[in-house]
C-alpha cells in the first residue's frame, strides 16, 4: 500500500488526489484548510468520487511515501508547514506548481529531499471544497529518471497523460509563456474568448515574446512562432475558458503573479534582458486588484 499525500486540494490538487483515489491500493490523504466529505469530479468522461483522509491540522500528519504539493506558488510556506511532517527519509516530493522555481522554493527548506518538478496542464476549477470540474484530462510532464519514472507510474491507472522528458526546462518555460500571456484575461477579467481580439492577441504575444527572450537566457529551447501558438491554442479552446489567475483576481483571492509575469522580468533583469510588457502588465493588475485610492 503506497501512502500519498496531496497538499492543497485546489482544482488540479483535487482533481488529482480523485484520481489517485480510485486505485485500491494506494492510501490517499489530502491536506486542506477546510474540511469536506467528499471528492466529486465531473470529469470529460463522466463523474467520479472519492473520499480520501481529508487533514486540517498539520500537527496530524504523518511520513508517505509521496507528497504531491499542489499549492498556489506564492503558499510554499503554507505548504513547507505539512512537508514536515509528511516527509520522510524515503519521501518524494513531487511539486505540480506553476512557474518555472519547482525546485528552488523547496530545496533551501528540504535538504536531501527527493523534489521532482511536474509542469501541469489540466484544466480544472473549483465550485467549492471538494467539488470541482475538469475540462480535460490533461498532462502532466516530469524530468527523467529513477524518480520521475516512478511518479508517471503513479498515473498507470488515470486517463491523465503523464510522461517523462529529458528536457523539462524547456517544458517548463514554454508553459510558462502559455501562463504569462494568460494575464491579460486577468486584467481584463474576460475569458479566454477575447484573444480572438486582434489587439489583444498582438498583447498575449508581446508577453510571450519576452518569455521566450528570457527562457533562452536560461537555457531553453523555444521557437520562434511561440507567441502565435500560445494565441492559436486560447482561440482554439472554450471561450469561457477562466485560468487561475483570473479566477483568482475576480475573486479577490491572491494571484500567482509573481510565478507567472514577475518571474520573467526577474530573471530578465538578471540577464539583462528588458521585459517592459511583463513590467507594465504585472503594475497593471497588482494596482487594479488593490484596495482603496490607489496608493502603496
Amino acid at each position: 500500500m503506497q501512502k500519498i499525500a496531496i497538499v492543497g486540494p485546489g482544482a488540479v490538487g483535487g482533481t488529482v488526489a480523485a484520481w489517485l483515489a480510485q486505485n485500491p491500493d494506494f492510501d490517499v490523504t489530502v491536506c486542506a484548510r477546510t474540511a469536506f466529505d467528499e471528492l466529486k469530479v465531473e470529469t470529460p468522461d463522466g463523474d467520479i468520487a472519492a473520499s480520501p483522509t481529508v487533514l486540517t491540522d498539520p500537527a496530524a500528519a504523518t511520513a508517505v511515501d509521496w507528497v504531491l504539493v499542489c499549492t498556489k506558488a506564492y503558499d510554499t510556506a503554507g505548504a513547507l508547514t505539512w512537508l514536515k511532517g509528511l516527509v520522510g527519509p524515503k519521501t518524494r516530493i513531487a511539486v505540480l506548481q506553476n512557474g518555472v522555481e519547482h525546485v528552488e522554493r523547496f530545496a533551501p527548506h528540504l535538504p536531501g529531499a527527493v523534489i521532482v518538478p511536474a509542469v501541469v496542464d489540466i484544466p480544472a476549477e473549483r465550485a467549492a471544497p471538494g467539488r470541482i470540474r475538469q475540462r480535460r484530462m490533461g498532462t502532466i510532464l516530469v524530468p527523467s529518471g529513477d524518480a520521475g519514472e516512478a511518479f508517471v507510474g503513479l498515473f498507470a491507472h488515470t486517463p491523465i497523460a503523464v510522461s517523462t522528458t529529458d528536457d523539462f526546462k524547456t517544458a517548463a518555460w514554454r508553459k510558462l509563456a502559455l501562463n504569462c500571456a494568460g494575464a491579460v484575461n486577468a486584467l481584463t477579467l474576460k475569458p479566454s474568448g477575447v484573444a480572438h481580439r486582434e489587439p489583444i492577441a498582438e498583447i498575449m504575444k508581446a508577453l510571450v515574446a519576452e518569455c521566450v527572450s528570457v527562457g533562452r537566457a536560461e537555457g531553453a529551447d523555444l521557437p520562434d512562432d511561440l507567441g502565435q501558438s500560445v494565441v492559436d491554442g486560447y482561440r482554439s479552446g472554450p471561450a469561457d475558458g477562466v485560468n487561475s489567475l483570473h479566477a483568482d483576481r475576480a475573486a479577490g483571492r491572491p494571484m500567482e503573479l509573481d510565478a507567472r509575469n514577475g518571474v520573467i522580468v526577474r530573471r530578465g533583469a538578471q540577464h539583462g534582458i528588458a521585459t517592459p510588457m511583463n513590467a507594465m502588465i504585472v503594475a497593471l493588475i497588482e494596482a487594479a486588484a488593490a484596495q482603496g485610492d490607489g496608493r502603496p
